[in-house]
């Protein structure tokens, strides 16, 4: 039986980031965003939950590890640029980034750029 070493792939592990640790041309991602709902949906009692303060929930993010181009920062606002082109303004208040290994973020940048250009 023959066997063939592989040499082992190098990993990366995307890293949580401060607002003020965010700069110009970084390659960041969406992990976790923060949604807030009226307290009465959870229809409990008003000694629990006042009518005025809002429930707050971390929910993973729909677009996790889709890299964004960081283009320009006025804390607490960041506008980011997508591999398809577009652009989006996050709240770092709302949504927790990560930065992502250069590696990782290229390939799939190259990879999203080329199939939006196809469809």
């Amino acid at each position: 039986m023959r066997t063939a070493t592989v040499p082992e792939s190098e990993s990366a592990l995307a890293r949580s980031l401060a607002p003020e640790d965010l700069s110009c041309g970084d390659l960041v991602a969406v992990v976790q965003e923060i949604v807030e709902w009226p307290s009465f949906f959870w229809s409990c009692d008003a000694q629990l939950l006042p009518p005025d303060e809002p429930v707050r929930l971390a929910v993973r993010s729909s677009e996790g590890g889709t890299p964004l181009k960081i283009e320009a920062i006025c804390l607490p606002f960041v506008f980011v640029k997508r591999p398809c082109g577009t652009h989006r303004t996050l709240d770092v208040r709302q949504h927790r980034l990560v930065r992502l290994s250069t590696a990782y973020a290229r390939t799939v940048w190259k990879e999203m750029k080329s199939a939006s250009k196809r469809a």
